[in-house]
């Protein structure tokens, strides 16, 4: 079993299970795709993503657009995507990625969850080689698709892996294939259920279960955080 299917895995757990905080969270993506690149999801790739990763979540409909208009909200018109670099007690390194209108807020935030519990703030750039970055695409693998042949038609689009699992196919390829590989999928009717850029730790390693829970301390509390959008670490 790849990589892939150990992060989607792991992206199950109860972190990013509750909708409460969830829907929140999805909804900072829409409207910032929509900031940037305009409403309308056909003319905007980064827009539709967000939107399809939403619907993948049972978002419901209204929130989705509600989510689009806010894009020309004033409140809105200092977000932008920051990251920090950290690290959890027992060699855990942590990459965050955070969506935020107010950076200073959101520094303090993360530094005072870190130190909290035993971790530190790094300073940016201190892990961007412990993890690899990837384009992961999910979905639905059909009766009349043969893996094999997907695999060729999608190489020149960037492909690196394709593993199918219950029923459930996942494309990897580098970060910079993102938008071939969609546009690639796209192109051949297949519709995506999720497209993310997933960081992958090149060196995982291995805690014990107490030690993992220590840990948890800290993630939960960071997924808890309404400007942290998404968390990695190095864990196997």
């Amino acid at each position: 079993m790849g990589r892939a299917f150990e992060y989607r895995k792991a992206s199950k757990l109860k972190r990013w299970g509750a909708m409460s905080k969830l829907f929140p969270k999805l909804g900072k993506i829409i409207t910032l795709a929509a900031k940037e690149g305009g409403g309308d999801p056909d003319m905007n790739p980064r827009l539709r993503t967000a939107i399809l990763n939403a619907k993948a979540e049972n978002m419901p409909k209204d929130n989705i657009e509600a989510a689009i208009k806010r894009a020309t909200a004033k409140d809105t018109a200092n977000m932008l995507e920051v990251n920090f670099e950290g690290k959890a007690p027992h060699g855990v390194l942590i990459f965050i990625e955070c969506m935020t209108d107010n950076n200073t807020r959101t520094v303090a935030n993360i530094k005072n969850i870190l130190t909290k519990h035993g971790g530190e703030l790094l300073t940016n750039g201190s892990l961007e080689f412990m993890f690899d970055r990837k384009t992961v695409i999910e979905f639905e693998l059909q009766e009349d698709m043969d893996v094999e042949e997907l695999e060729l038609e999608l190489i020149d689009a960037g492909l690196e892996e394709i593993e199918a699992e219950d029923g459930i196919c996942l494309v990897t390829g580098d970060y910079t294939s993102f938008g071939t590989l969609t546009e690639a999928l796209e192109n051949m009717n297949i519709e995506i259920k999720k497209a993310n850029l997933e960081r992958m730790a090149n060196s995982p390693i291995s805690i014990t279960d107490k030690q993992q829970e220590e840990v948890d301390k800290i993630l939960e509390k960071l997924d808890d955080d309404e400007d942290v959008q998404r968390v990695f670490t190095n864990l196997a």
